[in-house]
């Protein structure tokens, strides 16, 4: 497991230089263009974009009907400069990406395609980075504050951590999609997406590389029972989703009864942990022998991987020393710094191997004030109200933390732990809102379906950190490594199918009672659905048909089928073009 938090740290690492480079070039060539924009558009006449239906647009028709009929980047850039564009073509973040390109890339395209890629990895850096760091370590402590038993806290707590991005992704497209947005469209395919991807290509990636280690002449068995019953579960949350997606609405009860789905789960797995515990301690008193029961390793949820967590291994109590840091490593943390100092300065961080009373009292006084200028920017008073709040919170830590160790007390604990869970979410939260934004402006830049980035770009980059952890694991974790990474396989994706769809639909829903929401849903759900079925039957029916191994037949099939599925979705893009 050491060498495992190593491979992890060093991909962390890279990425967090990959991204902090690519955010410096950006700031710099954002300035230089905006400044230009303002020189070049900012006298230019507005123009209306001319209907295709008349005088006045079809109210569905969306923004791309709007920028369709405009001959150049000019007059697209002079309308999207217009105050009164359309709804659709709207900024749905916080950086107005359409008029950036236009206006400001206008004559260099390549140039704006490559910047909005490089912000489009930055984000998902960022939206990965704060899930692992932050979400994940108060996850991970109330789980332990709250004394939940292992297997409850996997399919909980733990699993929200691990699927926080496709949730909070999935939230967020649904709340700002409607009628004449194509972001429903993209929460929906790349959950599905997100879903078919870890199935597939993780799982099948996982199966390859544990039938080709060397010195496991029989193979890697996979228990049967904890397969069994991950792969039905997703086959009935992913039946009951189609049939919900075949009515094309869903009222506020039917989404909140798809999300109960989850709960029946995590009722079967607790129920399954008290019938294994109870049946390991009647052996134990059969036997005459005080064994202490143990867990079973197939009740484990996915696993919650952090590069910086600590070592499970007993470590001394004596204060060490850090060596110094190299240059590169100054350069690389100057370089990260932009990325990294706002979120460290207001969410609350509690981690032993993190801790700073600097930055906990700063968090303190500046988490209140980044809430209400989320929640309420227009509004001096909640302002004011948040600033003394902060001041009051900041001058209580002060005094209640030490320098040398965070709080260790089950009740100074848990409001440090309640604070970095609410402060992660927001952060979260916005980021995802920023990425949907991002990948919807995108698909009209690039005339791709929005549902299609969702499905591919949007759901490769969530998964990409299951497919280097979980190979990991089977690589350097042995038989019981390759055993929690294909769990991971499916009880990730059937909490990020039940769980982030069904509170996206429920929430959007109870948005329009008593009136039911209409689901944005287009071939290419359907597809991603049927898809993921015939993976979750493949495997099904395989793995134990092979005596519950893990071999080339079962990864090189899980391979196929998505590959079908790119191959489909590709000669999607040619009709649709």
């Amino acid at each position: 497991m050491a060498l495992l938090h190593r491979l992890l740290k060093c991909r962390r690492n890279a990425a967090a230089a990959a991204a902090s480079a690519s955010f410096l070039v950006l700031v710099l060539v954002f300035s230089v263009l905006l400044a230009a924009t303002r020189h070049e558009h900012g006298d230019s006449p507005a123009i209306a974009a001319p209907s295709l239906l008349g005088e006045e647009e079809e109210p569905g028709a969306g923004c791309e009907a709007a920028l369709r009929p405009l001959p150049d980047h000019a007059a697209r850039c002079r309308y999207l400069s217009s105050p009164g564009r359309r709804p659709p073509c709207a900024p749905a973040g916080y950086v107005d990406y359409l008029r950036l390109f236009y206006c400001g890339f206008g004559r260099a395209p390549w140039l704006g395609g490559a910047a909005l890629a490089l912000w489009l990895l930055v984000l998902f850096y960022l939206l990965g980075d704060t899930a692992s760091h932050y979400f994940c370590a108060s996850l991970e402590g109330l789980s332990e504050a709250l004394r939940l038993p292992p297997s409850i806290a996997g399919v909980t707590l733990l699993s929200l951590g691990n699927g926080a991005p496709d949730v909070l992704s999935s939230v967020v497209a649904f709340a700002a999609g409607g009628a004449e947005s194509d972001a429903g469209d993209v929460g929906l395919s790349s959950v599905l997406g997100g879903a078919l991807f870890v199935s597939t290509v993780v799982a099948g990636v996982v199966a390859i590389v544990a039938a080709g280690r060397r010195g496991d002449a029989a193979g890697v068995t996979i228990e049967r029972r904890g397969f069994v019953r991950d792969v039905c579960f997703l086959l009935v949350a992913l039946c009951y989703l189609v049939a919900v997606l075949l009515t094309g609405t869903v009222t506020v009860w039917a989404a909140a009864s798809f999300l109960s789905l989850y709960a029946a789960y995590v009722l079967l797995v607790w129920t399954s942990h008290c019938c294994a515990a109870a049946a390991e301690e009647d052996e134990d008193l059969g036997d005459g022998s005080k064994k202490p029961a143990a867990h079973n390793s197939d009740l484990a949820a996915p696993l919650l991987l952090d590069g910086d967590a600590p070592s499970p291994l007993p470590v001394s109590c004596k204060a060490t020393t850090p060596p110094p840091k190299t240059f590169s490593q100054r350069a690389l943390d100057a370089l990260h710094s932009p990325l990294y100092l706002p979120r460290r300065l207001t969410i609350p961080d509690i981690a032993a191997h993190r801790w700073s009373k600097r930055y906990a009292v700063a968090s303190a006084l500046l988490a209140p004030l980044l809430l209400a200028a989320i929640s309420c920017p227009s509004s001096p008073a909640v302002l004011l109200a948040a600033a003394v709040a902060g001041a009051v919170l900041a001058g209580a830590a002060a005094r209640a933390t030490a320098s040398a160790a965070p709080p260790e007390t089950r009740c100074g604990r848990l409001p440090w732990l309640a604070g970095g869970f609410l402060m992660s979410v927001l952060w979260s939260y916005m980021l995802a809102r920023e990425l949907v934004a991002l990948l919807v402006a995108i698909g009209l830049v690039a005339g791709v379906k929005a549902s299609l980035l969702g499905a591919t770009v949007l759901a490769w980059g969530n998964s990409l950190g299951d497919l280097v952890a979980d190979v990991a694991l089977a690589v350097h974790g042995g038989a019981a490594g390759a055993q929690m990474a294909v769990s991971g396989c499916y009880a990730g994706p059937a909490f990020n199918t039940v769980v982030g769809l069904g509170l996206s639909l429920t929430l959007a829903a109870g948005a329009r009672y008593p009136r039911p929401y209409a689901i944005p849903a287009d071939a290419s759900a359907y597809e991603a659905a049927g898809f993921l079925a015939a993976a979750l039957a493949w495997a099904l029916v395989v793995l134990p048909a092979r005596g519950m191994r893990l071999d080339r037949v079962l990864g090189v099939g899980l391979l196929v089928v998505y590959l079908g599925f790119l191959g489909v979705r590709l000669g999607s893009i040619r009709a649709w073009g």
